[in-house]
């Protein structure tokens, strides 16, 4: 499929939910891709890029950004608590904050280093066991701990359920941000990320449909 037909389909689905041009961030989830077909798309133009693991990241991105200016890394993996700090180096956006032992972590390095990424709750809307995130039951409380931690809260984050309508999620994490006062919403892959514009997604992560099949690790 390729970078330039997922981009037109993001600008047809802006259009058709009434949404300005280049309101939709896409983030070209390169995850287990090779190293070529990642410089293939920082060739074209493109920087927003999307990393599943710190260690994948760190082995990654600092030689593409000698190469390419201005880069914008996105954290979109489960996060460990001790592999944090290494997170603040190089990501400028997290998407994965799930925990309250995470956001104090975090309160602490900001505090440290002088900064933090922009930062996405996530929120497990499926209320699946296995999944990480927040429960909608417990978001509210969770966003405002976060806040009063001075932490810099951009929005919620979602992975919905496979076998399920993500419709219906996208809805109620726009409905808990909404409440919450944040504009943010990460929400919407290769799939769905149309409904997802329709329901307000700042950030789309698309992989495969940008890059082809992962390679197995």
């Amino acid at each position: 499929m390729g970078l330039q037909e997922i981009a037109d389909r993001v600008a047809k689905a802006e259009s058709a939910a009434g949404r300005p041009a280049q309101s939709v961030k896409l983030i070209a989830v390169s995850k287990v891709q090779p190293n070529e077909r990642v410089e293939a798309v920082l060739a074209q133009g493109h920087r927003c890029f999307g990393e599943n693991r710190v260690q994948e990241a760190a082995g990654k991105w600092p030689a593409f950004r000698e190469k390419f200016d201005g880069i914008d890394l996105h954290l979109i993996g489960p996060l460990q608590t001790n592999k944090a700090r290494q997170s603040f180096d190089l990501f400028q956006s997290i998407h994965s904050l799930d925990r309250p032992k995470l956001a104090k972590t975090f309160a602490r390095l900001a505090q440290e280093v002088g900064h933090c990424p922009d930062l996405f709750i996530q929120v497990n809307t499926g209320e699946e066991p296995q999944k990480a995130g927040i429960l909608p039951a417990d978001a509210d409380v969770f966003i405002q701990d976060c806040i009063a931690m001075d932490l810099p809260i951009t929005g919620l984050m979602s992975i919905p359920p496979a076998e399920e309508e993500a419709s219906l999620h996208c809805a109620l994490l726009a409905k808990i941000a909404a409440r919450n006062g944040l504009a943010g919403l990460s929400m919407g892959m290769s799939g769905d990320f149309e409904k997802a514009i329709a329901l307000g997604a700042t950030h789309i992560r698309v992989g495969s449909a940008i890059f082809g099949e992962r390679v197995a690790t």
